[in-house]
């Protein structure tokens, strides 16, 4: 059984390390938002990101060829506001994943400032062929055919 864990956070379900390589220069790479990568089950993931402040209309979740790209945009609602300390960043994101072949999107959902999406990498069914072994006929010897004909 593989109890392999998932040991870099932005590619999902890679085993090649060329590969990881030669897709690290689409990564984001600021930091923001934080985010988590949990293994859920043998075939499960669970990306969770800290988005505090992101309403469900402020966040947009899209699959675009081998990435998984979150981003979000808030709306900057200050106009007659003072503040006399502003540490909370109204600022727009975008954080993207690339996926291994076959990973799934399962679901996403927002709870109390986190954005949690789930996803699965299908386990293939064992394929088993039986090869029958036949046994040697007369008609199944080979034919020799002339070289003048």
């Amino acid at each position: 059984m593989n109890t392999r864990v998932f040991t870099s956070p932005l590619f999902l379900g890679f085993d090649h390390l060329e590969q990881m390589l030669e897709r690290a220069s689409k990564s984001s790479s600021d930091g923001y938002p934080p985010y988590n990568i949990e293994q859920t089950g043998p075939a499960g993931l669970r990306i969770t990101l800290a988005v505090a402040g992101f309403t469900m209309d402020d966040l947009q979740i899209t699959q675009e060829d081998n990435q998984l790209v979150i981003r979000g945009r808030q709306t900057d609602d200050c106009q007659g506001r003072v503040f006399l300390h502003r540490g909370i960043a109204a600022r727009q994101f975008q954080r993207a994943f690339v996926m291994a072949e076959g990973i799934e999107v399962k679901g996403a959902w927002l709870d109390s400032g986190l954005l949690h999406i789930d996803l699965a990498r299908p386990q293939p069914e064992p394929k088993v062929r039986h090869i029958e072994i036949e046994r040697p006929e007369r008609a199944r010897t080979p034919k020799v055919v002339d070289a003048g004909e």
